[in-house]
């Protein structure tokens, strides 16, 4: 196990143990020497609170503080390792399954958006047509009512908007629910005039999803604000992790797997503020909760 002592406060918070017990069975298991030896593996809490920094600080990996106990080549090489395997976007769907099951995900309606930033270069770049033309992505996002962030995607800055949300609500996964069976469908979707081409429409006909897009020269997309608050503060929660706000990343892939792990943790956020509120409503009403242990 990870020796705490040798670890301060601030990378303790980073990691908290309800995240860890979330992540730990997700880790796919290292792979054995052949021919045996070699030095001890680094542990893996270290590796991932080390990750979660970089994503945090928008510190570059070379300049990853000493305390966490790993070297920066180790925290590089094991976030790719992981993001191939697919760990973050696992993580992303193993909180939210928690979330359904506690009942905190709102699918009477979904919001859609997308913002651009930045990027240094490689795949998934393109020209922002809002800056100048310089190189830049795209990130898409899809949330509950509440904001809670349900599929995301990456592109380059000149995609157009509309051309990401059928593969957003493709990419809902199929979350658990307090009853019933698990479920991947909101009931309507909102989304601004950007998504208002055919293409759009007939992709949540076909789906079932009721059609909540403005409609360009018909309705102002004043209406849309008593929704679009809730995606804009959502993107606003990701843009806090700074290594959102700027693209340092060639693979694209790779950039992808920082926006899932945020958004994982943004989740987790929300899930430990309803175990919060459920603790408080307990002792208001003199329930006594058992013990996790």
């Amino acid at each position: 196990m990870w020796n705490y002592s040798h670890v301060d406060e601030f990378a303790k918070r980073l990691v908290p143990d309800g995240l860890w017990e979330i992540v730990e069975p997700l880790i796919p298991a290292s792979p054995k020497r052949v021919q045996g030896g070699g030095i001890p593996r680094a542990d893996d809490r270290a590796v991932f609170c080390a990750i979660v920094f970089v994503l945090t600080s928008r510190c570059a990996w070379r300049h990853l503080p000493p305390d966490f106990g790993v070297s920066h080549q180790t925290a590089h090489r094991r976030f790719t390792e992981w993001s191939e395997a697919a760990l973050w976007a696992k993580l992303h769907r193993a909180v939210l399954d928690r979330l359904g099951a506690a009942g905190e995900i709102d699918w009477s309606r979904a919001i859609v958006d997308a913002a651009s930033m930045r990027a240094k270069g490689g795949s998934l770049t393109g020209p922002n047509p809002v800056d100048r033309g310089k190189a830049g992505s795209k990130i898409h996002v899809l949330t509950d009512r509440n904001g809670l962030p349900l599929a995301l995607g990456i592109s380059a800055a000149n995609l157009h908007d509309s051309q990401a949300l059928e593969p957003l609500v493709q990419g809902i996964p199929k979350i658990r629910s307090r009853r019933g069976p698990r479920r991947r469908k909101p009931a309507k979707l909102h989304a601004d005039k950007a998504y208002d081409i055919p293409d759009c429409h007939w992709a949540l006909r076909e789906r079932r999803i009721g059609d909540r897009i403005v409609r360009r020269g018909i309705e102002s997309s004043a209406r849309l604000g008593r929704h679009r608050w809730a995606i804009e503060r959502t993107i606003a929660w990701l843009g806090g992790y700074r290594r959102l706000t700027l693209r340092y990343e060639r693979h694209g892939h790779l950039f992808a797997a920082f926006l899932a792990l945020a958004a994982a943790i943004t989740c987790y956020k929300k899930l430990t503020n309803c175990g919060k509120l459920s603790l408080r409503s307990s002792e208001a009403c003199g329930v006594a909760l058992p013990s996790s242990e």
